[in-house]
């Protein structure tokens, strides 16, 4: 059975009866089979019983947890099954390591950079995009601080988003990158599919013998699993940013689907769904693998980046961050 992500938007009750989940709400009661479950998402007020808990547990479904402005708030992580205790010293080891810890910060930003200038070249709005990110890379080769490699991350992301408004439509510029709160519509969008893209990677890593806090380009801390962070500089051109760009384009969201609050912009709960129906959609869509020589959903690529990592951090093989060829 091929299992699938569980979006919850409205509020209502998770528990389980018997051998099967339920999810009750104003609505009714709608069954949940736990075999064709791979995640949960849950964005309402959602109350969800101690056996039900038991029972994700027992499954090894991750629940993520959204606030009510659509931000990432936590995880549900169950205890993890695929432990390996060298894979832990080895991530240990390439932490500690400040050359080694350095090339993979290096590397994750370098990817992340090398699909920023993809997304340029795929909406012709590259305008020099490609010489100054020459310089900044070069910039980056000769870093000696996890603070300088974030500095320089930061330069190309300023470079790469004044660009990338060029191809987007009046009312739904970037202007400038805020966050909490955005100060407007594609600011709040940017910052919706983000933070859904952090979980999904969450999930991706759960099911690796990876361990999910020790990462090289962020800073590993309490409360945050901040390997997932690395691996989301990655993807967030090629996912997100391409969906908000689409979205906004085609027309698929316009301006009702968002709402001023708390000095900010947020999307509706209707602009939420039509966002997260065309995200699932867009991760469920299939690319054909250059080396692997089949195709393989995007969401796939995800787990495949995760191993790659895993590879290089027994020996195996030099990581190298996915580039775009879709």
């Amino acid at each position: 059975m091929r299992k699938r992500s569980i979006t919850l938007l409205s509020d209502g009750t998770l528990f389980r009866r018997e051998n099967t989940l339920y999810f009750e709400n104003e609505r009714g009661r709608k069954p949940l089979a736990v075999e064709g479950i791979y995640d949960i998402y849950v964005y309402g007020h959602v109350s969800i019983t101690s056996q039900a808990l038991h029972f994700l547990a027992q499954k090894g479904i991750a629940v993520h947890f959204f606030n009510h402005y659509g931000y990432y708030d936590g995880s549900f992580y169950p205890r993890e099954s695929l432990n390996s205790g060298d894979l832990v010293i080895r991530q240990a080891e390439h932490y500690l390591d400040r050359e080694r810890r350095l090339e993979l910060a290096k590397l994750f930003v370098r990817g992340s950079a090398l699909n920023m200038e993809r997304n340029l070249r795929r909406w012709k709005v590259n305008d020099g995009f490609s010489e100054e990110l020459g310089e900044l890379l070069e910039e980056l080769e000769g870093a000696r601080k996890i603070t300088e490699v974030m500095n320089v991350e930061a330069r190309i992301r300023e470079a790469y988003y004044s660009r990338w408004d060029g191809h987007l439509p009046e009312g739904f510029k970037i202007v400038k990158r805020t966050r909490r709160p955005p100060e407007n519509e594609m600011n709040a969008l940017i910052s919706f599919l983000n933070s859904r893209l952090y979980a999904t990677i969450v999930s991706e890593l759960y099911n690796t013998q990876l361990v999910p806090t020790v990462s090289y380009l962020h800073e590993p801390g309490e409360r945050r699993f901040s390997l997932a962070l690395d691996l989301s500089e990655i993807f967030k051109p090629i996912v997100a940013d391409r969906l908000a760009t689409r979205l906004v384009t085609r027309k698929i969201l316009s301006k009702g689907h968002f709402r001023e609050e708390l000095n900010g912009v947020l999307l509706t709960e209707e602009g939420m769904r039509k966002v997260l129906s065309e995200y699932e959609n867009e991760l469920s869509k299939s690319v054909k693998h250059p080396e692997l020589k089949k195709n393989v959903t995007k969401k796939r690529l995800i787990r495949l980046e995760a191993y790659k990592l895993i590879k290089h951090l027994v020996g195996i093989r030099g990581y190298e961050p996915l580039v775009a060829w879709f």
